[in-house]
């Protein structure tokens, strides 16, 4: 039995999908992995059903009919690891942005070193982004800026998604009040966790754009990070944040 779980949310990844698998499960520890596949017209979830009869008790997979959010799909896997004896759970993207080897140090900053959230920063230590136009890396690199600064959250990279938490964390945090479902999400989980008093730290890891399949990105995801923060935090001033 694992104490971690790695939820990955798919649509249309199946030139990744096994690989993922495979490197995650080669790793020096054991990691439990969830899919939350959003109706793949591509056969994603068929590649991940017929990997399970090789991975039998730690590849699971869950189904959902149609695109329902990025955010929506997390916290559909976080209440499913809540429900499980998983001690520590993470966010990974499928398409190798975020390389399966930081999920090791992601747990051990948690696990070893006192943090309750973990978070794989591309801008903790500079820029560390390989493929990115420069007008996509400058919107992600201001919006976190203008993330900090709204909200006073001493966070570099305020809308990661290559994250650990720590149990206790997701059972404080109200997943049924999540406000967003977009990119957006990633803000509002650090943020609630920042305000609930939790240790937030960030991991040094290189971003490495997608090689295979679509990208999901767009600018308006951006913007709509950013124009929710400003509600985020007034909506804040009025919560007692005390756990």
């Amino acid at each position: 039995m694992s104490d971690s779980l790695v939820i990955i949310p798919t649509y249309n990844e199946k030139e990744n999908i096994e690989k993922l698998v495979r490197t995650i499960f080669s790793l020096n520890k054991l990691f439990h992995i969830l899919i939350v596949d959003d109706g793949s017209p591509d056969g994603t979830a068929d590649i991940v059903k017929d990997l399970q009869s090789k991975f039998q008790d730690s590849l699971y997979i869950q189904e959902r009919t149609g695109k329902l959010g990025l955010g929506t799909a997390y916290i559909h896997g976080f209440k499913w690891a809540l429900e499980r004896d998983y001690s520590y759970v993470f966010e990974m993207d499928a398409d190798f942005s975020h390389n399966p080897a930081d999920l090791v140090r992601l747990y051990n900053a948690n696990e070893e070193k006192g943090g309750d959230l973990s978070i794989g920063s591309r801008y903790v230590k500079g820029v560390n982004i390989i493929n990115w136009p420069m007008s996509r890396l400058l919107l992600s690199f201001f919006a976190s800026k203008y993330v900090r600064l709204i909200t006073g959250m001493p966070i570099n990279d305020s809308t990661a998604g290559f994250k650990c938490y720590k149990r206790e964390v997701l059972e404080t945090i109200n997943l049924d009040e999540i406000q967003f479902v977009g990119y957006a999400f990633q803000i509002e989980m650090k943020f609630k966790a920042w305000k609930y008093g939790f240790n937030v730290v960030e991991v040094p890891v290189i971003f490495t754009d997608r090689s295979e399949g679509e990208s999901k990105m767009s600018g308006g995801i951006f913007y709509e990070a950013v124009l929710g923060v400003i509600n985020m935090k007034i909506r804040s001033i009025f919560k007692n944040w005390k756990r």
